[in-house]
């Protein structure tokens, strides 16, 4: 990776995944790598701005590289997931999904809830789940390993905060990360 010019760090339900960028401006080689494996490889193009669109993760998310011409023979390398910037996209990705990180049977786990589609994944599998209507909301039960683990939604009592999701993991509540 001698022309290497970006990397991002797009944090997906299935995980964070790594995108990497080489851009050859005297030979005119475009490679994307994602996660360390190499997904499209371009050599001698001779027009040295345009896109670059592929796929990432388990849920085939649309990314694209945009390569644009700044000044003379500097380029700016601009991400966009699902046809909105890195920024937007992980700002509206803080809106519809909640993350959390445990450690759980010596290992790191990241819980990913999907607020509009109510699944729920961990270190890149979709878990199998069983919600339930209980007295103050849902409950979302699924096991991780041998643990009892269960997402509850309740409602903040405020239009503006909205539903409140909250994961316990053997009665004890985990605090949820920030991405």
């Amino acid at each position: 990776m001698t022309d290497l010019v970006a990397m991002w760090e797009v944090a997906l339900s299935d995980g964070i995944h790594k995108i990497e960028f080489e851009h050859g401006t005297t030979s005119g080689k475009r490679v994307v790598y994602v996660d360390g494996k190499e997904i499209i490889r371009r050599d001698w193009m001779f027009k040295l701005v345009g896109k670059e669109t592929f796929s990432v993760g388990a849920s085939q998310t649309k990314a694209t590289i945009n390569i644009d011409a700044v000044s003379g023979f500097a380029y700016e390398y601009t991400l966009e997931i699902n046809g909105k910037s890195l920024k937007k996209y992980m700002e509206n990705r803080s809106k519809t999904t909640n993350t959390w990180v445990l450690h759980v049977n010596g290992e790191d786990c990241r819980v990913v809830l999907e607020k509009d589609t109510m699944d729920v994944w961990c270190n890149g599998r979709k878990l199998e789940t069983a919600g339930e209507f209980v007295e103050d909301g849902t409950e979302t039960h699924f096991t991780i390993g041998d643990h009892d683990c269960c997402i509850k939604a309740v409602s903040s009592g405020k239009r503006r905060e909205g539903i409140i999701h909250t994961l316990i993991v053997d009665g004890r509540e985990i605090p949820e990360s920030v991405e």
